[in-house]
């Protein structure tokens, strides 16, 4: 007889119902991951983005089209477009060329108060919009502390469109930096110093190697501040005059049609912006693509 701690015994196992053994069918949660997340993506998507699109749309779609294009092109909504798009515009290029470089002084350089300003950045996200046009409107007023400088160089920057176009640069500022900064932080130092020992010249590297691969998401951040630029409204109406024909912008108006109960002016009005913002974001989306294919 054998001994109840022999290695010999085998432990016991229950009979199997075939030749192949029996199991039990196991359920692994990461098999519902994609089919989960596919509809929570949908569902999101049509929530928050393709609902309202599509109530805006559907709104304006039981305007005659008559009446549409003749509220469409009034000249006061034609003078609201042209002074947020082109603000807009010059924001954004503003923002592609300051926030370009501060991004690359922010990666390449180490200097003190260096996380104090990349903090900084930061501060148009956090900050409620009404805050930023009372500060701007502090400061750039006659009595403000650089209000007061350009005044006497005769430049007046509040209830002007150059106003605006500083409520939009400040909002929507973060955006190119924030867009920039992982792509400058993974570029390998290797690919400047090889350009470097084949004889290229500092600014032979940055065009011909550093930038091709930066204009990408230099789009990309510029493409976002205008948008954000063109849909600011908070700060705008502060340091604006708001005027017709002046420095009135589209948001504005809109605002204005709803006081009146003008729903119909307000709806042509938001429909035609969304769908010229439409069309310029597709193109620049075009444009990433086709300089991505071309880098290639």
């Amino acid at each position: 007889m054998s001994a109840s701690g022999s290695s010999s015994e085998q432990p016991w196992q229950p009979p199997s119902s075939s030749g192949k053994g029996f199991r039990l069918p196991r359920i692994q949660l990461w098999d519902l991951g994609g089919p989960l997340a596919w509809a929570y993506m949908l569902g999101y998507l049509a929530v928050m983005l393709i609902l309202p699109i599509s109530a805006l749309l559907a709104k304006s779609s039981l305007v005659p089209l008559e009446q549409f294009i003749a509220r469409a092109t009034e000249p006061v909504a034609l003078s609201a477009y042209y002074v947020s798009f082109s603000m807009a515009i010059v924001a954004g290029v503003i923002n592609a060329v300051f926030g370009f470089l501060l991004a690359w002084v922010l990666v390449k350089y180490e200097f003190p108060g260096k996380k104090w300003i990349d903090a900084a950045v930061d501060l148009p996200f956090a900050l409620p919009t009404s805050v930023a046009g009372l500060t701007l409107a502090t400061v750039y007023s006659e009595e403000g502390v650089l209000g007061s400088l350009l005044m006497k160089l005769g430049v007046n920057v509040v209830y002007t469109r150059l106003g605006v176009a500083v409520a939009m640069v400040f909002v929507s500022f973060p955006f190119v930096v924030r867009t920039m900064q992982p792509v400058l932080q993974e570029m390998e130092k290797e690919v400047e110093e090889a350009a470097w020992s084949l004889g290229a010249s500092p600014w032979t590297t940055f065009t011909q190697v550093l930038l091709p691969p930066l204009l990408p998401p230099l789009l990309t951040g510029t493409a976002l501040a205008f948008s954000r630029a063109l849909g600011e409204f908070g700060s705008i109406v502060i340091v604006s005059s708001n005027f017709p024909f002046k420095d009135l912008i589209a948001p504005v108006l809109i605002f204005q049609c709803l006081e009146q109960y003008d729903f119909v002016g307000a709806t042509v009005i938001g429909t035609v912006l969304l769908l010229i913002s439409l069309v310029m974001m597709v193109g620049v989306n075009w444009l990433q693509s086709y300089a991505q294919r071309f880098r290639k």
